[in-house]
Protein backbone atom coordinates (compact mmCIF):
# COMPACT_ATOMS: atom_id res chain seq x y z
CA UNK A 1 0.00 0.00 0.00
CA UNK A 2 3.04 2.15 0.92
CA UNK A 3 4.87 1.94 -2.35
CA UNK A 4 1.20 2.40 -4.84
CA UNK A 5 0.58 5.58 -2.49
CA UNK A 6 3.99 6.85 -3.20
CA UNK A 7 3.67 6.50 -6.77
CA UNK A 8 0.26 8.10 -6.94
CA UNK A 9 1.31 10.57 -5.13
CA UNK A 10 4.56 11.21 -7.28
CA UNK A 11 2.41 11.12 -10.38
CA UNK A 12 -0.20 13.39 -8.72
CA UNK A 13 3.02 15.90 -7.78
CA UNK A 14 4.74 16.14 -11.04
CA UNK A 15 1.60 16.72 -12.96
CA UNK A 16 0.68 19.61 -10.56
CA UNK A 17 3.96 21.12 -11.20
CA UNK A 18 2.57 21.88 -15.26
CA UNK A 19 1.06 25.08 -15.91
CA UNK A 20 -2.20 26.36 -15.32
CA UNK A 21 -2.79 26.26 -19.23
CA UNK A 22 -1.45 22.76 -19.36
CA UNK A 23 -4.29 21.36 -17.00
CA UNK A 24 -7.28 23.20 -18.93
CA UNK A 25 -5.84 21.91 -22.09
CA UNK A 26 -6.77 18.45 -20.39
CA UNK A 27 -9.65 19.14 -19.22
CA UNK A 28 -10.79 20.56 -22.79
CA UNK A 29 -9.76 17.28 -24.08
CA UNK A 30 -11.21 15.28 -20.76
CA UNK A 31 -14.68 16.75 -21.59
CA UNK A 32 -15.03 15.23 -24.82
CA UNK A 33 -13.78 11.98 -23.55
CA UNK A 34 -15.97 12.08 -20.84
CA UNK A 35 -19.37 13.81 -22.48
CA UNK A 36 -19.12 13.43 -26.05
CA UNK A 37 -17.76 9.92 -26.35
CA UNK A 38 -18.56 7.74 -22.86
CA UNK A 39 -21.73 9.96 -21.79
CA UNK A 40 -20.20 9.70 -18.39
CA UNK A 41 -23.90 9.82 -16.20
CA UNK A 42 -25.43 11.75 -18.79
CA UNK A 43 -29.28 10.07 -18.14
CA UNK A 44 -28.89 11.08 -14.67
CA UNK A 45 -27.49 15.08 -15.68
CA UNK A 46 -30.39 15.28 -17.68
CA UNK A 47 -33.37 14.06 -15.80
CA UNK A 48 -31.83 16.14 -12.80
CA UNK A 49 -31.98 19.05 -15.22
CA UNK A 50 -35.35 19.01 -16.74
CA UNK A 51 -36.73 18.15 -13.36
CA UNK A 52 -35.26 21.25 -11.28
CA UNK A 53 -35.85 23.70 -14.39
CA UNK A 54 -39.24 22.86 -15.93
CA UNK A 55 -39.22 26.45 -16.80
CA UNK A 56 -35.90 25.86 -19.34
CA UNK A 57 -35.90 25.44 -23.00
CA UNK A 58 -34.09 22.08 -24.49
CA UNK A 59 -31.75 24.42 -25.49
CA UNK A 60 -31.00 25.94 -22.17
CA UNK A 61 -30.99 23.13 -20.69
CA UNK A 62 -28.68 21.46 -23.17
CA UNK A 63 -26.58 24.79 -22.52
CA UNK A 64 -26.06 23.85 -18.81
CA UNK A 65 -25.75 20.09 -19.33
CA UNK A 66 -22.35 21.01 -21.40
CA UNK A 67 -21.36 23.96 -19.17
CA UNK A 68 -22.15 21.57 -16.14
CA UNK A 69 -19.42 18.65 -17.75
CA UNK A 70 -16.78 21.19 -18.87
CA UNK A 71 -16.89 22.43 -15.01
CA UNK A 72 -16.74 18.64 -13.59
CA UNK A 73 -13.73 18.41 -16.44
CA UNK A 74 -11.63 21.76 -14.75
CA UNK A 75 -12.66 20.10 -10.86
CA UNK A 76 -10.70 17.69 -11.67
CA UNK A 77 -7.43 18.98 -12.96
CA UNK A 78 -7.83 22.03 -10.29
CA UNK A 79 -7.75 19.42 -7.80
CA UNK A 80 -4.49 17.84 -9.14
CA UNK A 81 -2.62 21.51 -9.69
CA UNK A 82 -3.82 22.05 -5.81
CA UNK A 83 -1.23 19.98 -4.66
CA UNK A 84 1.77 22.39 -5.29
CA UNK A 85 -0.09 25.64 -5.08
CA UNK A 86 1.14 28.42 -3.76
CA UNK A 87 -0.50 30.31 -0.76
CA UNK A 88 -0.09 33.17 -2.96
CA UNK A 89 -1.83 31.25 -6.07
CA UNK A 90 -4.01 29.22 -3.68
CA UNK A 91 -5.61 33.11 -2.38
CA UNK A 92 -5.77 34.51 -6.04
CA UNK A 93 -7.91 32.28 -7.11
CA UNK A 94 -9.90 31.54 -4.29
CA UNK A 95 -10.99 34.66 -2.70
CA UNK A 96 -13.24 34.80 0.56
CA UNK A 97 -15.68 37.18 1.54
CA UNK A 98 -16.80 38.28 4.71
CA UNK A 99 -14.61 36.82 7.14
CA UNK A 100 -14.51 39.35 8.94
CA UNK A 101 -18.11 38.07 10.52
CA UNK A 102 -16.30 34.63 11.50
CA UNK A 103 -13.55 35.82 12.85
CA UNK A 104 -16.21 38.20 15.03
CA UNK A 105 -17.87 35.09 16.36
CA UNK A 106 -14.31 33.74 16.59
CA UNK A 107 -13.32 36.60 18.98
CA UNK A 108 -16.07 35.71 21.48
CA UNK A 109 -15.48 32.08 21.54
CA UNK A 110 -18.28 31.49 19.44
CA UNK A 111 -17.39 28.36 16.84
CA UNK A 112 -19.25 28.67 13.93
CA UNK A 113 -20.66 25.60 11.39
CA UNK A 114 -20.22 26.04 7.95
CA UNK A 115 -22.91 24.69 5.10
CA UNK A 116 -21.66 24.39 2.09
CA UNK A 117 -23.05 23.07 -1.19
CA UNK A 118 -21.45 20.31 -3.89
CA UNK A 119 -20.14 23.19 -5.53
CA UNK A 120 -17.17 23.74 -7.74
CA UNK A 121 -14.58 24.32 -6.51
CA UNK A 122 -15.48 22.60 -3.03
CA UNK A 123 -11.71 20.91 -2.79
CA UNK A 124 -10.23 24.73 -2.10
CA UNK A 125 -12.45 26.03 0.41
CA UNK A 126 -9.97 23.58 2.49
CA UNK A 127 -7.72 26.85 2.07
CA UNK A 128 -9.86 28.49 4.62
CA UNK A 129 -7.03 28.75 7.32
CA UNK A 130 -5.48 30.83 4.99
CA UNK A 131 -7.98 33.64 5.57
CA UNK A 132 -9.70 33.60 9.35
CA UNK A 133 -8.15 34.09 12.26
CA UNK A 134 -5.65 32.29 13.54
CA UNK A 135 -7.49 31.66 16.69
CA UNK A 136 -9.86 28.98 14.82
CA UNK A 137 -9.56 25.45 14.21
CA UNK A 138 -10.72 24.99 11.28
CA UNK A 139 -11.99 21.53 9.31
CA UNK A 140 -14.19 20.13 7.33
CA UNK A 141 -16.42 16.59 7.46
CA UNK A 142 -15.47 14.22 5.23
CA UNK A 143 -16.93 10.58 4.07
CA UNK A 144 -13.68 8.28 4.38
CA UNK A 145 -12.99 6.87 0.92
CA UNK A 146 -13.33 2.94 0.51
CA UNK A 147 -9.55 2.64 -1.13
CA UNK A 148 -7.73 3.56 2.05
CA UNK A 149 -4.93 4.39 -0.82
CA UNK A 150 -6.73 7.06 -2.63
CA UNK A 151 -8.11 7.85 0.86
CA UNK A 152 -4.84 8.73 2.54
CA UNK A 153 -3.70 10.83 -0.29
CA UNK A 154 -7.19 13.25 -0.54
CA UNK A 155 -6.79 13.46 3.01
CA UNK A 156 -3.19 14.75 2.50
CA UNK A 157 -5.05 17.36 -0.11
CA UNK A 158 -7.36 18.49 1.88
CA UNK A 159 -5.27 19.06 4.80
CA UNK A 160 -2.51 20.89 3.37
CA UNK A 161 -3.55 24.46 4.47
CA UNK A 162 -3.87 23.14 8.02
CA UNK A 163 -7.88 22.43 7.88
CA UNK A 164 -8.97 18.89 9.49
CA UNK A 165 -10.50 16.31 8.06
CA UNK A 166 -12.85 14.85 10.57
CA UNK A 167 -14.28 11.59 9.40
CA UNK A 168 -18.61 11.56 10.38
CA UNK A 169 -18.35 9.50 12.78
CA UNK A 170 -16.63 11.40 15.06
CA UNK A 171 -17.80 14.64 14.01
CA UNK A 172 -19.98 14.98 18.07
CA UNK A 173 -16.67 13.65 19.90
CA UNK A 174 -14.50 15.97 18.09
CA UNK A 175 -17.42 19.21 18.54
CA UNK A 176 -17.19 18.24 22.37
CA UNK A 177 -13.51 17.97 22.52
CA UNK A 178 -12.97 21.61 21.11
CA UNK A 179 -15.73 22.84 23.39
CA UNK A 180 -14.39 21.77 26.64
CA UNK A 181 -11.28 22.75 26.15
CA UNK A 182 -12.75 26.34 25.04
CA UNK A 183 -11.44 26.09 21.23
CA UNK A 184 -13.15 27.93 18.91
CA UNK A 185 -13.71 26.02 15.74
CA UNK A 186 -15.01 26.84 12.15
CA UNK A 187 -16.14 23.09 10.17
CA UNK A 188 -17.44 22.77 7.21
CA UNK A 189 -20.49 20.53 6.34
CA UNK A 190 -21.40 19.49 2.76
CA UNK A 191 -25.32 18.75 2.92
CA UNK A 192 -26.68 18.50 0.14
CA UNK A 193 -26.32 15.08 -0.03
CA UNK A 194 -28.22 11.91 0.39
CA UNK A 195 -29.46 11.00 3.52
CA UNK A 196 -30.09 7.22 4.48
CA UNK A 197 -33.46 5.96 4.95
CA UNK A 198 -33.47 5.75 8.52
CA UNK A 199 -31.58 9.59 8.93
CA UNK A 200 -34.33 11.33 7.32
CA UNK A 201 -36.18 13.53 9.80
CA UNK A 202 -37.29 16.56 7.27
CA UNK A 203 -37.90 17.05 3.71
CA UNK A 204 -38.30 20.51 1.85
CA UNK A 205 -39.03 22.12 -1.74
CA UNK A 206 -35.47 22.14 -3.29
CA UNK A 207 -35.18 22.66 -7.01
CA UNK A 208 -39.11 22.07 -7.82
CA UNK A 209 -38.10 18.31 -5.98
CA UNK A 210 -39.61 17.19 -2.32
CA UNK A 211 -36.94 16.64 -1.01
CA UNK A 212 -35.14 14.70 1.87
CA UNK A 213 -32.21 16.94 3.86
CA UNK A 214 -29.47 15.97 5.84
CA UNK A 215 -30.37 17.84 9.46
CA UNK A 216 -27.30 16.66 11.68
CA UNK A 217 -26.10 19.77 10.76
CA UNK A 218 -28.01 21.98 12.63
CA UNK A 219 -28.59 19.37 15.61
CA UNK A 220 -24.60 19.84 16.15
CA UNK A 221 -25.36 23.66 15.48
CA UNK A 222 -28.00 23.91 17.88
CA UNK A 223 -26.97 21.85 20.83
CA UNK A 224 -23.61 23.57 20.69
CA UNK A 225 -24.77 27.24 19.94
CA UNK A 226 -22.89 27.74 17.00
CA UNK A 227 -22.99 30.60 14.74
CA UNK A 228 -24.41 29.21 11.36
CA UNK A 229 -23.34 30.53 7.89
CA UNK A 230 -23.47 29.51 4.21
CA UNK A 231 -20.84 29.74 1.76
CA UNK A 232 -21.74 31.33 -1.26
CA UNK A 233 -19.82 30.62 -4.32
CA UNK A 234 -19.09 32.16 -7.42
CA UNK A 235 -16.63 31.71 -10.65
CA UNK A 236 -15.89 34.42 -11.60
CA UNK A 237 -13.89 33.71 -14.67
CA UNK A 238 -12.34 29.48 -15.37
CA UNK A 239 -9.85 28.81 -12.54
CA UNK A 240 -11.36 32.05 -10.12
CA UNK A 241 -14.02 31.44 -7.46
CA UNK A 242 -15.27 33.89 -4.90
CA UNK A 243 -17.02 32.52 -1.82
CA UNK A 244 -18.86 34.81 1.07
CA UNK A 245 -19.95 33.72 3.72
CA UNK A 246 -23.45 34.32 4.25
CA UNK A 247 -24.92 34.51 7.93
CA UNK A 248 -27.61 32.31 8.92
CA UNK A 249 -28.00 33.07 12.51
CA UNK A 250 -25.57 33.11 15.48
CA UNK A 251 -28.54 31.60 17.46
CA UNK A 252 -30.09 28.35 16.15
CA UNK A 253 -31.25 27.71 19.27
CA UNK A 254 -33.73 30.09 18.84
CA UNK A 255 -35.06 29.23 15.58
CA UNK A 256 -37.44 26.96 14.81
CA UNK A 257 -36.61 23.31 14.50
CA UNK A 258 -35.27 22.96 10.84
CA UNK A 259 -35.94 26.65 10.20
CA UNK A 260 -32.04 26.93 9.46
CA UNK A 261 -31.48 23.76 7.38
CA UNK A 262 -34.58 24.97 5.70
CA UNK A 263 -32.79 28.92 5.15
CA UNK A 264 -29.54 27.05 4.20
CA UNK A 265 -31.55 24.66 1.17
CA UNK A 266 -32.96 28.49 -0.01
CA UNK A 267 -29.65 29.87 -0.27
CA UNK A 268 -28.21 26.86 -1.63
CA UNK A 269 -31.04 26.13 -4.47
CA UNK A 270 -30.41 30.83 -5.34
CA UNK A 271 -26.97 30.07 -5.20
CA UNK A 272 -26.91 27.29 -7.98
CA UNK A 273 -29.61 29.18 -10.07
CA UNK A 274 -27.42 31.73 -10.30
CA UNK A 275 -24.48 29.57 -12.08
CA UNK A 276 -26.17 25.79 -12.34
CA UNK A 277 -23.20 24.36 -13.84
CA UNK A 278 -21.51 24.74 -10.99
CA UNK A 279 -23.48 22.28 -9.13
CA UNK A 280 -22.81 18.28 -8.82
CA UNK A 281 -25.58 16.92 -11.21
CA UNK A 282 -24.20 13.67 -11.31
CA UNK A 283 -25.38 12.92 -8.00
CA UNK A 284 -28.82 11.06 -7.78
CA UNK A 285 -29.93 13.06 -5.51
CA UNK A 286 -33.48 12.68 -5.29
CA UNK A 287 -33.76 8.74 -5.51
CA UNK A 288 -35.33 8.89 -2.26
CA UNK A 289 -39.19 9.68 -2.50
CA UNK A 290 -41.58 10.77 0.53
CA UNK A 291 -43.86 7.86 -1.25
CA UNK A 292 -41.44 5.10 -0.57
CA UNK A 293 -39.78 6.51 3.01
CA UNK A 294 -43.96 6.74 3.99
CA UNK A 295 -44.26 3.07 2.92
CA UNK A 296 -41.07 1.38 4.81
CA UNK A 297 -40.98 3.48 7.58
CA UNK A 298 -42.85 5.02 10.65
CA UNK A 299 -41.64 8.36 12.69
CA UNK A 300 -42.40 7.31 16.46
CA UNK A 301 -41.32 9.88 18.95
CA UNK A 302 -39.07 11.78 16.69
CA UNK A 303 -37.66 7.81 15.84
CA UNK A 304 -37.58 6.40 12.50
CA UNK A 305 -38.69 3.12 12.74
CA UNK A 306 -38.57 0.63 9.64
CA UNK A 307 -41.80 -1.11 9.14
CA UNK A 308 -41.31 -2.90 5.71
CA UNK A 309 -37.91 -5.03 4.99
CA UNK A 310 -37.25 -5.84 1.36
Amino acid sequence: MNLLYRLLQGTWYLLSLLPFWFHYLMSDLIYVLLYRLVGYRRHIVRQNLATSFPEKSETELRDIERRFYHSLCDYFVEAIKSMTMSEGQMRRHLVFRGTERVDECVADGQSCAIYLGHLFNWEWVTSLPLWVSPKAHCGQLYHVLENPTFDRLFLTLRQRWGAECIPVADILRKTVEYKRAGQPTVFGYIGDQVPHWNNIHHWCQFLNHDTPVMTGTERIARKNRQAMFYLDITRTRRGYYEAEFRLITRHPEQLAEFEATDLYHQMLEQNIRRQPELWLWTHNRWKRTREEFERRFRVIDGKVIQIIDD
